[in-house]
Parts: C-alpha cells; sequence; structure tokens
C-alpha cells in the first residue's frame, strides 16, 4: 500500500491528481498572464502549504504545455522546503520564438510532486569509492540508442 501524507493548504483551488497513479497534483494558474516569444513570468498559483519535515515539494513542468506550446518552468524543478509558508509561484518561460502564450485564471500550468528527503551527512573523505560510471559525465552514454546513421 502507497502511504499517504496529509498537508494542510489554504488555497482557493487545491491540486488535483487527474488521473490515479499519476505522481504530480495540477497547480493552477490565479492571475491572467501573457508570456511573450522568449519571455519569462513569476505567475501566482494562490497555494500556501505546510509540508511536514522530511519532505519536500517540487513544481515541474506540464509535458502538453511544453509540447504543444513551449512552455516550461525556468528553474524547474523548483524546490519548496518543508519550512516555507509562502504562495508558490511558477516562473514560467516562453520557449516560443514566434507565438505569444496567454495564461488565464484557472489553468493548469504545473504540477506539484510532494517527496520524502531524508536528511544526509556529507562525511569528508579523501577517495570517492569506485563505480562502473566512474567520472564519466554529461553524454557520457551517448545520445542514439538504435541503429547508427
Amino acid at each position: 500500500m502507497i502511504e499517504s501524507v496529509d498537508v494542510p493548504i489554504i488555497a482557493p483551488q487545491v491540486p488535483v491528481y487527474a488521473h490515479p497513479g499519476d505522481a504530480g497534483a495540477d497547480l493552477v494558474a490565479a492571475e491572467a498572464v501573457r508570456l511573450e516569444p522568449g519571455q519569462r513570468a513569476l505567475v501566482a498559483t494562490g497555494v500556501r502549504i505546510a509540508l511536514p519535515d522530511g519532505h519536500a515539494a517540487f513544481v515541474v513542468p506540464r509535458s502538453g504545455l511544453a509540447a504543444r506550446h513551449g512552455i516550461t518552468i525556468v528553474n524547474s524543478p523548483g524546490t519548496i522546503d518543508a519550512g516555507y509558508r509562502g504562495e508558490i509561484k511558477v516562473a514560467l518561460l516562453n520557449t516560443d520564438a514566434a507565438e505569444a502564450y496567454d495564461v488565464a485564471v484557472g489553468d493548469r500550468i504545473a504540477q506539484l510532486i510532494v517527496m520524502p528527503v531524508p536528511r544526509v551527512r556529507f562525511i569528508p573523505v579523501d577517495e570517492l569509492p569506485d563505480s562502473s560510471r566512474g567520472e564519466a559525465g554529461f553524454g557520457s552514454t551517448g545520445y542514439q540508442t538504435g541503429a547508427q546513421s
């Protein structure tokens, strides 16, 4: 059975999960905004939450907005710490080079994912243990999955 976490909330419209099993609950705009090509804006959601200790929330883009309109989130994922009590705002960016995008009040603009986050202790050492990846970084696994062209 999947654990449920109670999160106190103040919001004109409570985030909802669109489908059973969804990881993210939809956040909606509490204000209308026009995003010109290349423009970004901090969009209010009207949502304030009190996460339990040991949890964080992450604001992530909606795939449909990104694929159809080029709308994404500048600081994705946006991290909400357990101690934060202010309004959740979403830093939207219009990546479309030609078309403006209008956000209306009530539009689904992002998703909120709540996860347990363990507190870690950083232990200084002189060397790290080996791994199969080692120091290989960005692009080290390539980008093609099938036949070479």
